[in-house]
């Protein structure tokens, strides 16, 4: 067998260590499902043998789930495309008649679990009779697949509500929500939590003393669900109305895979179990069906995958890990950074020109480690990161680091004395990375006299939250300085994508139309509840008028003026414009000032400012909800395709990592490039020219997209292709 060894002992208990080749981490393949299959037959089979343990053989962990490239692999035909529903149960169904068959054996089966165990892995152990848990602070239990688009589809939708109640399941699944073992133990899926390292010994122990626990609850004639789950009981249809309303508001019925699930959990609670799996597959097969899915598996795991582990790194550069941080501002960007690299293990030089800035940086790091004491932080742990982060006014005190980061005020001026001053003290050959928003990287890296060396590392605020580091090229921009920022984004365990240089860069200029059309739609006399339930609607966080506050009104208002001043003839004024200016004038600067499209009153919630009305007098005929969306969506995806056309971005993969992880774009798409693959190009093209007709160039397409729709093209390479390549 490839991915198990197989061992008996004296006492005839079965050892199946999963030990998957080639993998850093146990992922079910294909290898895996047939491997698994012969260790069941040979158990049923053989009378020596008694009982059987489960345990892995990485130290990165138990398992994780399905390996979702060759679950592609699989669900693909020939011809590359994907199959009908009812072709596609046949082959999801097989996971869930593997489990099946494992825990109707006839034989007891021992689960022993030490470090990671999610998704398919997660569904392997609730297949086993008992669940033997090792103690560590970084194991982590669960059922995560909702957050990349699919539920659990190895029977764990099942066998979770019968083992917790359907309730307590159903938040954990919904969320896609990890425990750690204690919780798993209050929850009842872990039936031991062992010291760490001793979990196999104990599950062996187990299997020996218990040679006829080889039925599982739901098996066993009576069984009654721990919340008494079932079709006349009131509180059951309460739980399920509960959870479809809350899934509704949270999803706003965008996504499948969470009505999929509650569907499954529903019809399965009142079948028998053999029917109720099946159940599981029919529903888990319709959402893999949809492309949906596909383009969020692709985006949220793959790529994202590729990204950290350096898909855009320059291969021939030797790694570059950063020993000592010059970290220079300390306000709320630069302390943020200094926290998640103090964390990291790297020593931090925080500098700023006032001592008592730099030492207000370094309490924002004490505070946040603070919030989370008890939380995987001890007193220890926490007096340890804190002396990594050093205050300081003296330039001479930054000899000696290896990398800087700039994120002092966005003024061109200002930023080039900084960067000056840091290379009379560290030298041209250190790499200089300037954490700017707007402000282009290749003027910036005039101010350091080896361009090579500089680029722009562009983090999202809050830092310690926001996974995504945006890295831009400058045109001199050297390899040696891409691959010790993506060493470092590494290091702080960030999600990169690599972007090149212009204003706005890729984030913040397609962030920023989101905002804008709200806007433009205010101006135009459109409700402005219409179109920040619109917003939400979409799938994006937050409305366009309440996200503008947070980032603040005043600093939109300044980006277009400093874009007025950069382009002079050529910039192209938007009505949104005036209406910014108006606000600032009148003192209505955002959230900053408890005052900006929306009130904030010091107690209770925030409301639109109801003088919005008399400001911009609302017009008689108000479009449709659908109408809002489309204007909000496809402004922005005009704005990501010319950033593709003009070579800002050079892949798909690095667009929609960015949006959705930079700016929130609507997840369920997979992205903007993602969505626009899937809708059709062709189609996209005609909604823009709609909607240039009607409010403006600004929606107008570009050549490459007219190309791509004449061609029949997408974005992502046709899946026939994708096969051909690998």
């Amino acid at each position: 067998m490839q991915t198990i060894r197989f061992d008996i002992d004296a006492d005839g208990i079965a050892t199946l260590i999963i030990d998957v080749p080639g993998q850093s981490m146990n992922v079910i393949g294909q290898e895996f499902l047939d491997d698994l299959s012969a260790s069941i037959d040979r158990i049923a089979s053989e009378d020596s043998i008694k009982g059987a343990v489960i345990a892995s053989g990485k130290d990165s962990g138990f398992m994780a789930g399905m390996d979702l490239k060759a679950l592609g692999a699989m669900l693909a035909t020939d011809d590359g495309h994907r199959p009908a529903p009812a072709e596609i149960f046949d082959k999801v169904f097989v996971l869930n008649a593997l489990f099946r068959r494992l825990e109707t054996c006839g034989k007891p089966i021992a689960c022993a679990i030490e470090g990671t165990c999610v998704g398919g892995g997660f569904e392997l152990a609730l297949a086993c009779h008992r669940r033997i848990v090792g103690d560590s602070p970084k194991t982590r239990l669960g059922l995560p697949e909702i957050l990349i688009g699919l539920f659990p589809g190895g029977g764990g939708s099942q066998r979770l509500p019968r083992l917790t109640g359907v309730q307590p399941a159903l938040l954990y699944m919904l969320q896609g929500k990890l425990f750690r073992p204690a919780e798993g133990a209050m929850l009842k899926v872990v039936d031991e939590v062992v010291p760490a390292g001793t979990a196999l010994d104990v599950a062996k122990a187990w299997v020996k003393v218990n040679p006829t626990a080889s039925v599982q609850p739901w098996d066993q004639k009576g069984f009654k669900f721990p919340d008494r789950a079932g079709g006349f009981n009131p509180a059951f249809i309460q739980a399920m109305a509960g959870a479809g309303a809350m899934t509704v508001k949270q999803t706003q019925r965008n996504m499948h895979a969470p009505h999929a699930l509650l569907s499954a959990v529903y019809e399965g609670v009142l079948l028998p179990f053999d029917r109720a799996i099946r159940v599981e597959s029919k529903y888990f097969a319709k959402v893999v069906a949809d492309p949906q899915a596909g383009n969020m598996i692709r985006t949220l795991f793959v790529n994202k995958q590729a990204a950290e582990r350096g898909a855009r790194r320059p291969k021939d550069q030797p790694k570059a890990p950063t020993r000592k941080l010059a970290m220079l501002g300390a306000g709320m960007m630069g302390a943020g950074i200094a926290t998640v690299a103090a964390q990291a293990g790297i020593d931090v030089l925080l500098f700023d020109r006032d001592l008592n800035y730099a030492e207000k940086g370094k309490a924002h790091v004490e505070d946040v480690l603070k919030k989370r004491l008890g939380k995987g932080m001890t007193p220890d742990k926490m007096a340890t990161i804190l002396a990594r982060v050093t205050p300081t006014t003296d330039y001479a005190a930054l000899a000696g680091c290896d990398f800087v980061i700039e994120a002092v005020f966005e003024d061109v001026a200002i930023k080039a004395e900084v960067t000056k001053q840091v290379e009379a003290v560290l030298g041209a050959d250190t790499i200089f990375g300037s954490n700017t928003s707007t402000l282009p990287i290749t003027k910036l890296a005039k101010a350091w006299s080896k361009p090579a060396n500089f680029i722009g590392v562009h983090f999202f605020s809050p830092v310690e939250k926001m996974p995504l580091v945006e890295i831009i090229l400058g045109k001199e921009t050297g390899p040696a300085a891409i691959a010790k920022a993506l060493d470092f984004v590494a290091q702080i365990g960030k999600t990169p994508i690599v972007v090149n240089d212009s204003r706005g860069f890729y984030t913040s200029r397609c962030f920023g139309t989101y905002v804008q059309e709200g806007v433009e739609m205010v101006a135009e006399g459109i409700n402005p509840a219409l179109i920040e339930n619109a917003g939400k609607q979409l799938g994006m966080p937050t409305g366009p008028l309440a996200v503008g506050d947070e980032v603040s009104i005043e600093l939109g208002h300044k980006i277009v003026i400093a874009a007025q001043k950069e382009l002079g003839d050529a910039y192209v004024p938007q009505r949104s414009d005036a209406v910014m200016a108006k606000m600032v004038e009148l003192g209505r600067l955002g959230r900053k000032s408890a005052k900006g499209w929306y009130d904030y009153p010091e107690t209770g919630k925030k409301a639109l400012w109801t003088g919005l009305g008399d400001l911009f007098p609302r017009a008689i005929d108000q479009p449709d909800v659908e109408g809002v969306k489309e204007r909000l969506l496809y402004r922005q995806l005009i704005e990501c395709a010319r950033c593709f056309e003009e070579g800002v971005l050079e892949t798909p993969e690095d667009g929609d990592i960015g949006a959705i992880f930079g700016w929130g774009f609507a997840p369920y798409t997979g992205g903007p490039f993602s969505h626009m693959d899937t809708v059709g190009i062709a189609h996209v093209v005609t909604v823009l020219d709609r909607l240039a007709a009607e409010y403006g160039d600004r929606f107008a397409p570009t050549d490459q997209l007219r190309a791509l729709a004449a061609d029949g093209a997408t974005f992502y390479p046709a899946p026939e292709t994708q096969r051909a390549a690998a």
